[in-house]
């Protein structure tokens, strides 16, 4: 019986491909049937195979699985057989540098982006670089050092014959394209109001006009001409630190964000002017703030988030981000597609404020956006006037949630950080039908299948499918 299963896995698995972070254009929703609802180690396990640490959610493309691992300190891109787990390939490379993380990053938390060809994938302590199908190195292109407070953690996308990464940092931020086939630099964008953040664009074929990558960063989106890397359109009013990525939904853009809890709706208290406080604290006269000369517990406990360059000091140009960072909101927003220059008053439709995540991205799915936040609230809207339907605590307990909300199959799959998947019912009421404890940590999204789902733990990638 297991053997026909793993047959006819393997003949169907190719069907439906989950090629990027978050599958097909980042929206979290695949094309799938037979999708289990209770699962785990000893029910309707398909295989799992034992892996390296790594916080990279896995892609599926044709016939193949492909991950990221660190192992000591080396990182590796691995290749596995989709229909057996069977590790096919692993690939060393090469590490420049190690860049400071945060405690719940990883270097190795960058997911591919695969194209049935080749498989291209990003560690921040190195750059890019695309494999062939065989685990041949195809090419390599360093990048960085980056100046990401958390530590990289961005994933790479491909559109058309380029790959496109977007490198949002303390300082220089930007966006860029490189040729699939040979890796080389096609056009890039700077980004100069960006911090530091990891939300991963998505792509918008308009009619009649050239692809556009919308790519959220500080304070605003935009929307890039795929050829040529210039800014078509962009909507202002987005929070100052972008992890969450858009999704796209009947003519809409969606997008969350998340700051910190003095951005809260009616909790927002200005920052003084430079001036101002360079008059009242400047107490060696030299023209910036210190941290020693920091007016308040406020300035000092997100001194790491506001000394942009890191030399120990606010200059009046941090200083002025610093302003904009406090007064940005944070939402959950909607906007129109399209249009160019600052379309923000004519394509804005909805905002809503409570219980916004900071990491996990919303999934649109049959007329209901779901959204869930770092502490497990769980909020179901209608996509196209932001009403809500509910908002509850998931499963009624309280849990830690990184990775994203996946769906299809008439079902919705989140995987909270202690190990449980929750299977809800497709619908505004929040129906669970199971919660699958894995008793791992997860931090990587699930990826779907045609009818199986892929979960990564921290000790290894898990195949489900119904069985019985």
């Amino acid at each position: 019986m297991c053997v026909l299963w793993t047959l006819l896995l393997a003949v169907v698995a190719v069907a439906a491909d989950w090629d990027r972070f978050r599958g097909p254009n980042g929206s979290g929703v695949a094309q799938a049937v037979g999708l289990p609802v209770e699962f785990g180690p000893l029910k309707n396990l398909v295989w799992k195979t034992e892996l390296r640490p790594g916080h990279s959610s896995p892609v599926l493309s044709k016939d193949r699985i492909f991950v990221t691992a660190v192992d000591g300190e080396k990182l590796y891109t691995i290749s596995l057989e989709r229909a057996t787990g069977k590790i096919l390939w692993r690939r060393e490379a090469p590490r420049a540098r190690k860049e400071s993380l945060h405690p719940f990053n990883n270097p190795a938390s960058s997911t591919p982006a695969a194209d049935g060809k080749n498989v291209y994938v990003f560690f921040g302590d190195y750059g890019l670089i695309g494999y062939g199908w065989d685990g041949r190195e195809l090419w390599r292109t360093p990048l960085g050092p980056f100046h990401n407070v958390y530590g990289m953690g961005v994933s790479p996308m491909e559109v058309d014959d380029k790959v496109v990464l977007v490198a949002d940092q303390s300082h220089d931020s930007y966006i860029a394209a490189f040729g699939k086939n040979d890796g080389r630099l096609r056009w890039k964008s700077m980004r100069p109001d960006a911090v530091s953040g990891s939300s991963v664009p998505v792509v918008y074929r308009p009619a009649g006009g050239p692809a556009q990558i919308i790519a959220p960063s500080s304070l605003r989106m935009d929307a890039y001409n795929a050829r040529t890397g210039e800014a078509i359109w962009y909507v202002t009013g987005l929070p100052a630190e972008m992890k969450s990525q858009p999704v796209l939904d009947g003519g809409r853009v969606l997008i969350n964000g998340y700051n910190s809890p003095e951005n809260e709706a009616g909790r927002i208290h200005p920052v003084a002017p430079f001036e101002e406080t360079l008059a009242k604290h400047d107490a060696d006269r030299d023209g910036f703030i210190s941290k020693h000369e920091a007016p308040d517990q406020r300035t000092g406990t997100y001194w790491q988030f506001l000394d942009l360059n890191a030399d120990g000091r606010m200059d009046s140009s941090e200083w002025r981000k610093y302003q904009q960072m406090m007064l940005a909101e944070n939402a959950l927003l909607a906007f129109k597609l399209g249009g160019t220059g600052d379309v923000t008053a004519s394509n804005f439709l909805w905002k809503y404020q409570r219980s916004i995540p900071q990491l996990p991205s919303v999934a649109a799915y049959h007329g209901v956006l779901y959204m869930i936040n770092d502490g497990g609230v769980l909020t179901t809207l209608d996509p196209a006037t932001g009403a809500v339907f509910k908002q509850a605590r998931l499963r009624g307990v309280s849990d830690r949630y990184f990775a994203s909300i996946v769906a299809a199959d008439d079902k919705v799959y989140i995987a909270s950080h202690s190990g449980v998947v929750a299977v809800l019912k497709k619908g505004g009421g929040q129906e669970l039908l199971a919660a699958n404890d894995l008793g791992e940590e997860i931090f990587a999204t699930p990826a779907i299948g045609e009818n199986s789902l892929f979960v990564r733990t921290a000790s290894g990638l898990y195949c489900f499918g119904n069985k019985n």
